[in-house]
């Protein structure tokens, strides 16, 4: 009888993770799709009400989940968390935009973005690998970034700055721990319709631009991206590293 190869398993049982901006749009997302699939999922965020709110919800599913408030940009509050427990998979939601020409921007929005966009996703990033390689274990890392680190937009510089840096910072990461089974990769969502973008698809222009570049009859939903999480924190995808995962309705695809 000819053996047949057995296709990977989606579970994540017996796995904890943590997710930032885990309180609504994306990150909640992400939270609730690993927890779905067999996770114990840390929810974390600046906010304490929403962010309970969510876990409350996730936990009357039967789900497992907790609450932790979290600062992103408290790098030291963010390495003590790390120390004291090693996750099996972070995923990074946690972003901040100030959109606007790139001859206003202002250094106090440059700083702004970038210390939530880069710096706090570069040492949660070096702190999770360091933790999983003191307890001798692989995991798997994930960061939201964007369309835009791929492709520029209109009035989107400091945005895109953020969002190119984040994608090189992945590969070269994954280059340097891939030998510990630590993977990290990127989802890169087009726009996604939450909270946070509401205003952009009430401008007409900026709406009329958006589905110009989607080539799919449709803006991004949260449930688009939670089957990604799912894929990259899983055994699903052990052979991924250093990558994006655009999801992005062909936008990318000129």
């Amino acid at each position: 009888m000819t053996d047949l190869p057995r296709p990977p398993s989606l579970t994540l049982n017996g796995k904890t993770a943590l997710v930032t901006g885990a309180s609504s749009g994306i990150g909640q997302g992400c939270a609730v799709a690993l927890a779905d699939a067999g996770a114990h999922v840390v929810c974390a965020a600046r906010g304490a009400d929403r962010l309970t709110e969510t876990v409350s919800a996730m936990q009357a599913k039967g789900w497992s989940a907790e609450a932790l408030q979290l600062d992103q940009n408290d790098l030291g509050t963010l390495k003590t968390i790390m120390e004291e427990r090693a996750f099996d998979i972070v995923v990074n939601s946690a972003g901040l935009a100030r959109h606007s020409p790139a001859i206003d921007t202002t250094p106090e929005d440059f700083d702004a973005v970038t210390g939530v966009n880069l710096r706090s996703a570069y040492f949660l990033s070096a702190y999770a690998a360091k933790a999983m390689m003191a307890a001798g274990k692989p995991g798997s890392i994930i960061h939201i970034s964007s369309q835009m680190g791929h492709v520029g937009g209109v009035d989107r510089a400091l945005y895109c700055a953020t969002k190119h840096g984040l994608e090189g910072m992945v590969k070269s990461m994954a280059i340097e721990w891939g030998k510990q089974g630590i993977r990290i990769n990127t989802i890169c969502p087009t726009f996604i319709r939450t909270p946070l973008t509401q205003a952009t698809f009430q401008n007409p222009e900026r709406a009329a631009w958006i589905m110009d570049k989607i080539k799919l009859p449709r803006v991004g939903e949260v449930e688009d991206i939670m089957g990604a999480v799912q894929y990259l924190a899983s055994d699903a995808s052990a052979m991924v590293t250093g990558t994006a995962l655009m999801i992005d309705g062909g936008w990318t695809a000129d």
